[in-house]
């Protein structure tokens, strides 16, 4: 059985790595052929030497077959609502119910949207059939702030009818990253956009009915309750969101400066409705109820003799874990425990309980047929993970409770140092996998963290949360009082240079070595050489980063949406060219995408920091680098007292006539010149640092966003130095650069457009992109192709992310 389900979910995992689908005609095809197949090897298997291994192994490729076969059919079903390409980025008029928790924001509000009606003439029947049936929307809107009284936003379970200018499913493409769309997909989202500020007031956006009942509108309403009675407890307390996130497990309103703390100490997955915090909670009422159960006999009840103890308590868990889940708005890590904890009370029940390796078995199959895109989860391997490597090193089975009380306590922290040592040592090899660093601090930051959250922050919060007031605001001080003690804690944990150790994620075979070699250092004392697993994984802890020759250059165009940010890399430095855009108050670029990118790669440290300009889709992520990443030099155009510059460890003003080499390529500014930042007359595009890369064979010219004037401006003073292979497209491809002229100074054969997708500014206008063509340039833009990489050496080559990685799921 545990081989079946495990080939299982080999299948699931096998069709998320396709980058197209198989018809359901060729999917019917495979599935009789492997039954055909299945049946006709079953008749064969009894004349072998050895029956039980090969009829095992039939089962579990027709099990693989089958998971295909399934994920298949569940991406057919999911992905057959698609928002016509003709109707993106046009206005719409929908009327449906809020169907999720908002997520409030300095500059709105964000949520999903259940679409019940279409109120537009220019849909067909069919496209009003393939309709999206739910929307991601986002309300930016002044008067909608939710402290207005005549505007107080939108709640769950309300009927709204909206004027909307949607987008199909569309994110940031880029190596090792969050992949934004297969997890919109996940969630049956099938279209994102805005409400349109313009229709407020008016007889567009209205509230038809404050609420529509339903099972999901009943939870989610519940959900926005407690959070708002946590909020009016808590006004302004900094970790609120912490409680938020503990009780109804919405991480949302935690700052990013936060989760770097939790991240770098290892407690990231206690700041949520967790396995932990869903079992613990479980356990509790199930351990409840058992002592009542046993106790019946004084009431004359005699409720053990028809129902046995064991099978009710398992009963109670299993339900208590339903209602906790429905808490976190049955988000999909919590329903892995919850599986898990159903799997065992169905298995108590049925007295088929032998072995905890089953039944995380069962509840690893169950989550991929009813998520399989939860393979593509980082904590869907590490939940897993974790429990497995338990298993391994207890043994596997259920250990008989006959000591006494003080043996009892003493042969349980036995087990809790043993637990923690295993999962430690277990989770190295995914971790870096996965994550390409692990938590030095970790051990002792859970140490204090899991029991103190656990045991006392969370039954606080969610008592607290539920108490009449003013008691209830008494009880959640004191939870976010215990959390505040806990984060000046791991501050001081994370505060040393030795809290986190990095390295360049490793290749799949340096992992399976590892892996090997973690499981043999968890083997039994008295296993011979168990040093050797240690060994095993040095190769994965000091992984180094891409190797570069000397005299090459590679540059990395990220997909950061309408900004620019590129990675120029010599043999021994790196340069990073701006930092993209910042996204909102909490989130930019540089912390959703380049640091990710960077610590993947292995990348600790940077040589060079240079920002164009002041515009924010060219410096939003810089504060986050510099805050998390230690950086030798910024050079930009940016005035003396903006905060990059303050920021920054040393800072040097980008001007014409600065050069240098590093490891064989030559480095070159050619503007703005010095005269220009005593004038006050140029926006921050005319003073972008213009930068010149020249190889042995190839050249680059990154020009930021700059216009028609400097353009003209570099055409007249510098000619010579302006020809170059690669064009990184000034100023995105807008209208007011890129004129012909400078096309033919610079003559690149290559063209780069990092822009986002269909982006509001418009870019890159249609005039200037087919220019581009007219001159024989070959082009490529980030918001089709994602992170583009460019290797520059004896010959120029180019890689596009959604080609090499291409999945069924992108541009569907």
């Amino acid at each position: 059985m545990r081989v079946t389900c495990l080939f299982f979910v080999m299948g699931v995992a096998c069709l998320q790595q396709q980058a197209t689908l198989l018809s359901l005609t060729q999917v019917g095809y495979l599935i009789a052929l492997a039954s055909l197949t299945f049946l006709a090897v079953r008749r064969f298997i009894d004349k072998t030497e050895n029956p039980n291994f090969w009829r095992t192994l039939n089962r579990g490729l027709f099990a693989l077959v089958v998971g295909f076969v399934w994920a298949s059919c569940f991406a057919h079903f999911y992905l057959r609502t698609s928002l016509p390409s003709v109707y993106e980025n046009q206005d719409m008029t929908i009327i449906g119910t809020i169907n999720s928790l908002p997520l409030q924001m300095a500059e709105g509000q964000r949520f999903n949207f259940a679409v019940e009606q279409i109120l537009d003439s220019r849909l067909t029947a069919d496209d009003q059939a393939h309709f999206p049936e739910k929307l991601s929307l986002s309300w930016y809107l002044k008067r909608q702030a939710t402290d207005d009284p005549e505007n107080p936003g939108v709640r769950p379970g309300e009927r709204w009818r909206f004027k909307l200018r949607l987008k199909r499913p569309h994110g940031a493409a880029n190596p090792d990253g969050f992949d934004y769309e297969v997890w919109l997909l996940e969630q049956g989202i099938r279209a994102t956009g805005t409400i349109r500020d313009d229709a407020v007031g008016g007889a567009v956006n209205q509230r038809l009915d404050e609420f529509v009942w339903g099972i999901g509108n009943l939870v989610e309403r519940g959900r926005a309750i407690l959070r708002d009675r946590i909020h009016a407890a808590l006004p302004g307390y900094p970790y609120a969101g912490v409680i938020v996130a503990l009780v109804i497990g919405d991480q949302r309103e935690i700052p990013q400066s936060d989760w770097t703390v939790f991240n770098r100490v290892g407690i990231g997955h206690l700041i949520s409705i967790s396995g932990l915090h869903i079992t613990m909670v479980a356990g509790m009422f199930s351990g409840l109820l058992a002592f009542l159960w046993r106790r019946s006999f004084y009431l004359n009840l005699s409720l053990p003799l028809y129902v046995p103890v064991q099978k009710i308590a398992a009963l109670a868990g299993a339900m208590m874990a339903v209602l906790y889940v429905a808490l976190a708005g049955f988000g999909v890590p919590a329903q892995r425990t919850m599986y898990m904890l159903l799997v065992v009370a169905v298995a108590i029940w049925s007295g088929r309980i032998t072995s905890f390796s089953s039944v995380l078995c069962l509840a690893l199959s169950l989550v991929t047929l009813l998520d399989p895109w939860a393979v593509l989860s980082p904590g869907f391997w590490l939940s897993f993970g974790a429990v497995g490597v338990i298993i391994f090193a207890a043994g596997g089975q259920l250990q008989p409770d006959t000591d006494g009380r003080w043996q009892k306590i003493v042969r349980d922290v036995r087990l809790a140092s043993r637990t923690q040592y295993a999962v430690t040592i277990g989770l190295v090899p995914l971790t870096m996998l996965l994550f390409g660093q692990i938590s030095l601090v970790g051990p002792v930051a859970n140490a204090v963290a899991i029991p103190l959250v656990s045991f006392f922050v969370t039954p606080l919060a969610l008592l607290g949360s539920v108490l009449p007031m003013p008691l209830s605001g008494h009880v959640l001080k004191l939870a976010h009082g215990l959390i505040q003690l806990l984060v000046w804690f791991l501050d001081y944990l994370s505060a040393s240079p030795m809290a986190v150790w990095s390295a360049a994620l490793p290749s799949f075979s340096i992992f399976l070595l590892a892996l090997v070699g973690m499981l043999w250092m968890l083997l039994p004392r008295g296993w011979p050489m168990r040093w050797l697993g240690g060994v095993c994984c040095l190769p994965l802890v000091f992984q180094p980063p891409l190797a570069i020759a000397n005299k090459d250059l590679r540059v990395t165009a990220l997909d950061v949406g309408q900004g620019m940010a590129l990675l120029l890399e010599t043999a021994h430095h790196r340069l990073l060219y701006d930092t993209g855009p910042s996204y909102s108050v909490d989130s930019d670029s540089g912390s959703r995408v380049i640091l990710p990118y960077l610590k993947a790669r292995g990348i600790n440290a940077l040589d060079m920091l240079m920002i164009s300009h002041n515009d924010s889709d060219h410096s939003g992520g810089a504060l986050s680098i510099l805050r998390q990443l230690p950086v030798s030099l910024t050079s930009s155009s940016l005035a003396l007292d903006s905060p990059i510059v303050a920021q920054s460890a040393q800072h040097r003003r980008c001007q014409a006539g600065q050069e240098w080499d590093w490891d064989g390529v030559h480095f070159e500014i050619l503007q703005p010149v010095p005269v220009s930042y005593e004038s006050i007359k140029w926006k921050p595009n005319a003073r972008s640092c213009t930068l010149k890369v020249t190889t042995d064979h190839h050249s680059m010219l990154l020009p930021g966003d700059i216009e028609a004037i400097q353009e003209d401006e570099l055409i007249n003073s510098i000619p010579d130095k302006l020809k170059a292979d690669v064009l990184l497209a000034p100023h995105h491809g807008s209208g007011t650069s890129s004129t012909p002229a400078f096309l033919h100074a610079v003559s690149p054969s290559l063209g780069i457009f990092q822009v986002g997708y269909l982006s509001r500014y418009h870019h890159p206008k249609a005039e200037v992109y087919s220019r581009y063509a007219d001159f024989g340039i070959n082009r490529l833009r980030t918001d089709e192709s994602g992170a583009i990489t460019l290797q520059f050496s004896a010959s120029l080559q180019f890689s596009q992310f959604r080609q090499e990685h291409a999945r069924y799921w992108y541009g569907q």
